[in-house]
């Protein structure tokens, strides 16, 4: 594993790209699990589905979506992704906003207790 690559409860992600105006990450879904239910306040995010299937809440409502699928997170939104197929989801994140660290996650629900 990289600096750049880091391992989460749920899968893991790489990032590809940083700036002072986005970051790029890959993330990996394992079957069955989810991300926390977040929201950022200084990002807002592009979701890119590469492979596997998917639900997205944003704002409470829900899509599934599969490869080839986008969505768009507006700052402020909650959102969360989860994998219910039965292979990994693979999908690119790009952040942009003015701050990409890791204390500008607010998890409101989370599987891990974070």
């Amino acid at each position: 594993m990289t600096e750049d690559e880091s391992k989460r409860p749920w899968g893991r992600y790489e990032i590809s790209s940083e700036s002072d105006s986005h970051k790029v990450k890959t993330i990996w879904v394992e079957p069955g699990k989810r991300l926390s239910y977040q929201r950022h306040q200084k990002r807002a995010e592009h979701w890119f589905i590469v492979e596997g299937d998917a639900r997205i809440t944003i704002n409470g409502d829900t899509f599934e979506m599969g490869a080839g699928d986008s969505i768009d997170i507006e700052i402020g939104d909650l959102h969360r992704i989860e994998n219910i197929g039965s292979s990994q989801v693979i999908f690119v994140e790009v952040q942009t906003g003015t701050y990409f660290g890791e204390d500008d996650i607010e998890r409101i629900e989370d599987d891990f207790g974070r």
